[in-house]
């Protein structure tokens, strides 16, 4: 057998003591022993730190102080890191299955050195728990459109450790849109490898993040425009553009018509063009 790579994950923790428990319990149940787990809290209040102080036996460092946001978390984690391979997950989220890493870990012992990053499929969830929407395509479709959208479902997503080393760590400026941002960086010149790994679920992720709400999907895209500007210097794409005005657009039905019958009639109008209800599941 060949030799299994390590498994370094990352978890980024900030008043999450409703989800955190189910986030480190669906690492310590990872059939797969070639593994450490980073913690890095922000200073929570609500109770998270104690879930910490009872799991630390199975949590190979972890520290509670203030940090800057999710991307300076991360990027104190990647300090602490021995493994071959690294992940990230918000304290929300959780591996799918307890053999995860040992399917993956498959996949990283096949992957040639010019590999940096592998990556499944991610569950979205509901706040509740409840499965909404499967996200992931294939990298051919994904690396093709990188530049347009961030469309890569990064949590659980596995990056080559020297990929840090080659591209730099995640940008703190961000606040939202940092893991877009690296990943346009890294994947821009063409030199670097993503592998999909198909029919892999690999973390369900609940709606509700930072990224979750019109607000702050607002937030998204003007950071992931000040990344394009940075990386390609180019004009807007349609795809873009789009995205931008469903926002919009969403935000003005909402003030018309009040969050819940908007989210009905935003999911009427999905509908109506093929796609799965969405925004009545969250």
């Amino acid at each position: 057998m060949q030799n299994q790579p390590k498994i370094s994950v990352i978890v980024a923790v900030f008043n999450a003591q409703s989800t955190l428990q189910q986030c480190l319990e669906s690492f310590t149940k990872q059939s797969y022993k070639h593994k450490e787990l980073i913690v890095i809290d922000g200073a929570s209040t609500d109770g998270s730190i104690e879930i910490l102080s009872r799991n630390s036996v199975f949590i190979d460092y972890w520290i509670s102080e203030k940090d800057r946001g999710v991307f300076h978390a991360w990027n104190k984690g990647l300090k602490k890191v021995n493994g071959d391979w690294i992940c990230f997950l918000g304290a929300d989220d959780y591996f799918w299955s307890e053999s995860v890493l040992t399917n993956v870990a498959v996949q990283l012992n096949q992957s040639q050195s010019n590999v940096q990053l592998v990556y499944g499929q991610v569950m979205l969830l509901s706040e509740s728990g409840k499965p909404i929407n499967l996200i992931g395509q294939a990298w051919p479709n994904v690396g093709k459109r990188l530049q347009k959208m961030m469309c890569l479902p990064h949590p659980g997503a596995m990056h080559r450790r020297n990929f840090f080393d080659k591209h730099g760590v995640f940008d703190e400026t961000y606040r939202i849109a940092g893991d877009y941002e690296m990943l346009l960086r890294g994947f821009l010149d063409g030199g670097s490898q993503a592998v999909f790994v198909p029919d892999f679920i690999a973390v369900g992720m609940r709606h509700g993040g930072l990224s979750s709400s019109p607000i702050n999907s607002l937030v998204v895209m003007q950071e992931m425009r000040q990344a394009q500007k940075k990386h390609t210097d180019r004009l807007p794409d349609i795809t873009w553009i789009w995205g931008l005005t469903r926002i919009y657009l969403r935000l003005l039905i909402w003030k018309l018509f009040g969050e819940a019958a908007g989210k009905a009639l935003v999911d009427l109008a999905r509908k109506m063009v093929g796609l799965p209800p969405y925004w009545t599941k969250v």
